[in-house]
């Protein structure tokens, strides 16, 4: 029940702030139109590919198990689509798919009580530190941080852990004064895990804060990007979630540097292309992103679903379901599509970024049983069933390959080809319209290094993208078929620092791919060895993954990648230039010797 004291919700179906109620329909038609019918386009091919004379029962499934991957490849592809229309032919894409973006000036004063949200548990307490010293100066520096109050919110375990994070409290309070304020918690138990931990400080301190801005132990956000939130926060009352985007810190990982610039090509046009459509029902992914107290409190609370984990239970993946719960009671859930002043540091080796995609693997299958949730939106209950399609997809691909290699029909090999190229162009579409608009821009094209480093450097991450996708596809399939017999990830604190692999470390966590891979590759060889070629990508990425895995851990590559230029990204620009940046991003640099080794 609704506390009466709360806001009363706003009205769900009222007109969105980017234009009328009928203007989004209409966009958001044009866009599931879009999608459908490149679906069906590419089911028609794959169709008339493998059914040279009728349908047969192995072709069919194939048929199926293809539509299953579809959805978020034609999505992806349509996000691109758009997203470089806006980028060629808007001068401010960013303002018009983002409205709340002009409704403020930067000038507006704070006048509103924002807390800060650590949530950490078992992290590396100096990095910690480190993070929040440099967030907590620059508010300082700015002048505005008596309207901020940091809560480190502990679900660690370890108590030499828990006794350094209460140092830390101190020297931070130590060192500000008055002038920022510090609560330091620590759970006894982890109820709901990071779900929880927020919960518990809404019921005990929410009713302090207006606002909230939510950081994980790896993020960080600059004092300006900061204070942005909550100036548009306090221009537009209907806004109850707006998330930033979050890119890579620098990284002396080459895994993290390769992936992140990835990302980072990816990440404009696709972010674009999908608030184009989806408007006031954006996506909350659980970190760097500021909350509307109240309402989060009164109506995002999470049910504890029936049964036992792995698919019961306390959920996972909290975020989107946090951000459908708020649009259900009518407040807007928005994305700010800047990338710049909101970080955090990715896996920095393969094993620890298959073991966080499986734990995000669990937490959406839990979303099967929360589809029904009465008074949903149609659109949020649409980014429900994608979510759970971004991860059965992997098992639909892994099964449509060896169902290929065992159907002994006759197929098409000149569509087959021809649909192999669209849908790899497809996938690719992100990536290559942010490259194209960084190459058309002259000072993007120099922050990342010049056009022959871009270039090259989306090459490689191109290559490596497509060596690592199918050694991740198997870890879900193989964890996907576990969860049906009660196997789940644990919710424990990640590997973040860069780092030689041990050799067992890798062994034990790919030895499956391995042997997956050297399988298919003798399999193929002695009954279609014209065929090895063609499947050349995934054999070797596969069979390749434990060398791959110590390779891209290695911070000396990393080190020397760097030194080529290749794979940077904007934020290196102030280092390789010689120019002062905050101690947070100067964690890594080709200059700095003997980091990471």
């Amino acid at each position: 029940m609704v506390d009466p004291q709360q806001p009363a919700p706003l009205d769900a179906t009222a007109a969105p702030s980017d234009g009328g109620r009928a203007g989004m329909r209409a966009r958001r038609a044009a866009f599931g139109l879009a999608v459908l019918a490149t679906c069906v386009a590419l089911l028609w091919l794959m169709a008339t590919t493998l059914f040279v004379t009728s349908p047969d029962p192995v072709g069919v499934a194939m048929l199926l198990l293809f539509a299953l991957t579809l959805p978020w490849t034609c999505i992806g592809f349509w996000h691109a689509v758009i997203g470089f229309a806006l980028m060629c032919f808007i001068r401010d894409p960013e303002r018009l798919v983002a409205p709340h973006l002009r409704s403020i000036t930067g000038d507006e004063p704070i006048a509103s009580d924002t807390a800060l949200l650590v949530c950490v548990r078992n992290e590396d307490t100096d990095r910690l530190q480190r993070n929040l010293a440099w967030m907590l100066e620059g508010l300082s520096r700015a002048g505005e941080s008596r309207w901020f109050h940091l809560y480190l919110l502990s679900d660690t375990s370890e108590a030499a852990t828990a006794d350094r994070e209460a140092e830390i409290v101190a020297a931070l309070s130590a060192r500000f004064g008055p002038d920022v304020r510090i609560t330091y918690r620590r759970r006894e138990h982890s109820t709901g895990f990071k779900a929880g931990n927020i919960r518990d400080f809404c019921e005990r301190w929410g009713e302090r804060h207006p606002f909230a801005i939510v950081l994980d132990a790896d993020s960080l956000m600059s004092p300006a990007a900061m204070l942005r939130l909550v100036r548009i926060m306090q221009a537009c009352p209907q806004i109850g979630i707006l998330q930033t985007l979050v890119t890579g810190l620098p990284s002396a990982s080459p895994f993290a540097r390769i992936f992140q610039f990835g990302m980072r090509l990816g990440m404009r046009s696709y972010t674009l292309g999908a608030a184009s459509w989806q408007g006031d029902c954006g996506p909350y992914w659980g970190h760097n992103a500021i909350l509307r107290v109240a309402p989060f409190t009164a109506h995002c609370h999470l049910p504890v679903l029936p049964g036992k984990a792995p698919l019961g239970g306390h959920v996972l993946s909290h975020d989107q379901l946090e951000a459908v719960l708020m649009r259900r009671a009518g407040y807007e859930v928005r994305v700010l599509p800047v990338e710049d002043g909101s970080w955090e540091e990715n896996p920095p080796n393969l094993p620890e970024f298959i073991r966080r995609d499986l734990r995000w693997c669990q937490g959406n299958m839990q979303y099967f049983r929360l589809l029904t949730t009465p008074g949903l939106l149609p659109v949020s209950r649409g980014q429900l069933v994608l979510a759970i399609l971004m991860y059965i997809g992997a098992p639909a691909w892994i099964g449509f390959m060896v169902l290929g290699l065992f159907r002994e029909l006759p197929f098409r090999l000149d569509l087959g080809v021809l649909l192999f190229a669209v849908t790899l162009a497809m996938g690719l579409a992100p990536k290559l319209a942010t490259l194209a608009d960084v190459l058309i821009r002259g000072p993007l094209r120099r922050a990342y290094g010049g056009a022959a480093r871009v270039i090259a450097s989306a090459l490689l991450e191109t290559v490596f993208s497509m060596l690592i996708a199918p050694v991740s596809a198997v870890a879900v399939t193989i964890f996907m078929i576990g969860l049906l017999f009660r196997r789940r990830v644990g919710w424990t604190s990640q590997q973040r620092d860069a780092q030689a692999l041990e050799v067992g470390v890798a062994v034990r966590a790919l030895w499956p791919q391995t042997l997956f891979g050297i399988g298919l590759g003798i399999w193929l060889w002695r009954v279609a060895p014209g065929a090895v070629w063609y499947w050349a990508p995934l054999i070797a990425g596969l069979a390749g993954s434990i060398p791959i895995a110590l390779v891209s851990a290695h911070p000396r590559f990393g080190r020397a990648l760097a030194r080529a230029g290749l794979c940077r990204i904007p934020e290196e620009a102030p280092l390789a230039e010689g120019v002062s940046a905050p101690r947070a991003l100067t964690q890594w640099s080709p200059f700095t010797p003997g980091l990471g080794k």
